[in-house]
């Protein structure tokens, strides 16, 4: 076009290029209405179908897959404009294709959620060019759906199938000797050389005629492990696009599938400046589904969270003794002493794990050279939340509260590491 209008423009000092132009310009009016009537001649060009699971795994990498199937006899090129999720906040987002004539193909591409609730994916949009690509047609493809971005059952099944091969046991952590003695009665049998003679019974004994009978115990399972978690404002913290409370969401999912494998029972407790949800620990088969959409619908709030109705509904929710991981957030020696009082009063009647978090932004700031006096003033700063966030885990451990204080990123992998432990322990 550029050329056929330089053609008419030397056309008026060289009158004999103006026929050459009027040529070159019909010729190209040809091409162009002959692309246009190969391109739309077809009422089905296309047939797009959008792959994706009902639902999605928060914070992991997701498959979306496009199918296409091209009916020209004729090698196309696409420009494949998928209408996601408000969500991903993605405005450019297109992906090129070429398909030979006649030809099926798969596009896979991937999105990562960093929200749970409900996403919907709109139509898509696809943008198509002949061989002489002088006319681009546009074909919308209806594919409107809801899915649901739940918590990350990706990593669940991953430690699943660790926990399931005993390979959690061996990833970080020691062979623990066992203290203690199980009260989990097995069966009573004779009394043999080696068998522990504070086990023995007396009146299996003497119906037995004077043979020795002692009653045989295995590992206590079925104990109780309750998460619970505080939805309260310190939990909305960001930290590589996904929230303090997401963090503990995940951690929650994979730790109750750990138990549930260890043949303990798992519950859930969420709390606010109000109670939450509260789920009773059990081991049925149907528990893991109830805790994953109990926290399907998990938001951080805006005041501050209330201990004292979370003790209260401990003390009167949780009559037998249980393993209780709280995951929660201090940024402040202060803030711990406010609730330290209710804190040791539910450790008194429970095994309490208090799990809270690095600030690994501030753990950078202090790790960085000073270059004048306002860097040398942040660092400062920094350096003294860091160290507070120590004194609360000495503080809690000096009053014989087991605490972690764990960077987000690797709160699974530490709080598994912990139950085990403790498992281990027979400390419950």
């Amino acid at each position: 076009m550029v050329g056929i209008i330089i053609l008419f423009i030397i056309s008026y000092g060289l009158p004999f290029l103006f026929n050459i132009a009027q040529l070159v310009f019909l010729f190209l009016v040809m091409v162009v209405i002959l692309d246009y009537v190969i391109l739309f001649s077809s009422k089905m060009p296309l047939d797009v179908k959008r792959e994706v699971a009902e639902q999605l795994s928060n914070s992991d990498h997701n498959n979306i897959g496009l199918h296409i199937s091209n009916n020209y006899p004729f090698p196309i090129k696409l420009r494949i404009i998928d209408e996601l999720p408000q969500q991903f906040q993605l405005r450019n987002f297109f992906l090129p294709a070429s398909m030979k004539a006649n030809e099926d193909k798969e596009i896979v591409y991937q999105v990562r959620p960093t929200e749970r609730g409900e996403y919907l994916f709109r139509d898509i949009n696809i943008y198509i060019k002949s061989p002489l690509g002088l006319v681009v047609r546009r074909k919308i493809i209806e594919a409107e759906k809801k899915v649901k971005v739940l918590p990350s059952f990706f990593a669940l099944r991953k430690y699943e199938l660790q926990a399931y091969s005993n390979q959690l046991a061996e990833a970080g952590n020691r062979k623990i000797r066992k203290i203690g003695h199980s009260l989990e009665f097995e069966q009573i049998k004779e009394y043999v050389s080696g068998d522990d003679i504070r086990s023995l019974n007396w009146k299996a004994t003497g119906r037995r005629g004077g043979q020795l009978m002692v009653n045989n115990y295995t590992d206590e399972k079925s104990q109780q492990v309750y998460c619970i978690i505080d939805k309260g404002r310190v939990m909305k913290m960001p930290f590589d696009g996904l929230t303090l409370l997401d963090y503990a969401i995940n951690a929650t999912l994979i730790l109750s599938k750990v138990a549930l494998v260890k043949q303990d029972k798992a519950g859930l407790v969420s709390f606010a400046e109000n109670i939450g949800d509260f789920l009773p620990a059990d081991h049925k088969a149907i528990q893991m589904s109830n805790i994953l959409q109990t926290l399907y619908n998990q938001e951080t709030k805006f005041l501050e969270s209330d201990y004292e109705k979370l003790y209260a509904l401990i003390r009167t929710r949780i009559t037998q003794r249980s393993l209780v991981i709280l995951f929660t957030n201090f940024e402040s020696l202060s803030a711990l002493k406010r609730q330290l009082p209710y804190i040791r009063a539910i450790a008194r009647n429970h095994l309490l794990l208090v799990v809270f978090f690095e600030n690994t932004s501030l753990g950078e700031l202090t790790k960085s050279e000073a270059q004048d006096i306002e860097e040398l003033y942040v660092k400062t700063i920094a350096e003294k939340f860091a160290y507070e966030k120590r004194v609360i885990v000495k503080e809690l451990q000096q009053v014989g509260i087991a605490t972690i204080l764990t960077a987000p990123q690797n709160l699974t992998v530490n709080i598994v590491n912990k139950y085990l432990e403790i498992k281990a322990r027979q400390a419950i």
